[in-house]
């Protein structure tokens, strides 16, 4: 049996390097190897920095509301899971009003937003997608932020 390189663990035959020296291996047959050597590989890439965009000279066309068809227009909002994510839905009833119908998952019951006119739903949709984007993002942003925090607290501790 041949020595392993510190800090990696073999999964499916392959070495995987980690990069971490506080890094322990569970088990062979621990399925979350899997997912922690991505996370870690993700984490060790270098933040990119795109080159500033030079300006270009387009002609800008402003966007006719009247352009989207308001019934059946819909935006799901954004999340790791289905069964968690918002769906925003406007329809237009036989008198013209327009309602949106917010969902939660698949198999969840209507929360109905209503009556208003055609531009109203649209915005309303947008903005509610907009809104939990916004949310979802800083969430995501504070979990990254606390997960960091922990392992820096970690190390100067001496915990590995």
């Amino acid at each position: 049996m041949s020595a392993r390189p510190p800090n990696s663990f073999q999964a499916d035959g392959v070495m995987v390097e980690t990069g971490y020296p506080e890094t322990e291996v569970v088990s062979q047959s621990d399925p979350t190897d899997h997912a922690l050597a991505a996370i870690a590989s993700i984490r060790d890439q270098p933040e990119a920095h795109p080159e500033p965009e030079r300006a270009a000279v387009v002609e800008e066309k402003p966007i006719v509301p009247e352009l989207i068809e308001a019934d059946g227009y819909h935006k799901v909002g954004p999340g790791p899971m289905t069964t968690i994510r918002i769906k925003w839905t406007a329809r237009r009833e036989n008198n013209g009003d327009y309602y949106v119908e917010e969902t939660i998952g698949e198999n969840s019951a209507l929360i109905v937003s209503g009556p208003m006119g055609r531009d109203a739903a649209i915005r309303f949709v947008d903005e509610r997608e907009s809104e939990a984007r916004r949310q979802f993002e800083q969430l995501k942003s504070e979990m990254i932020g606390r997960s960091a925090a922990a392992s820096l607290v970690r190390r100067e501790s001496g915990e590995i």
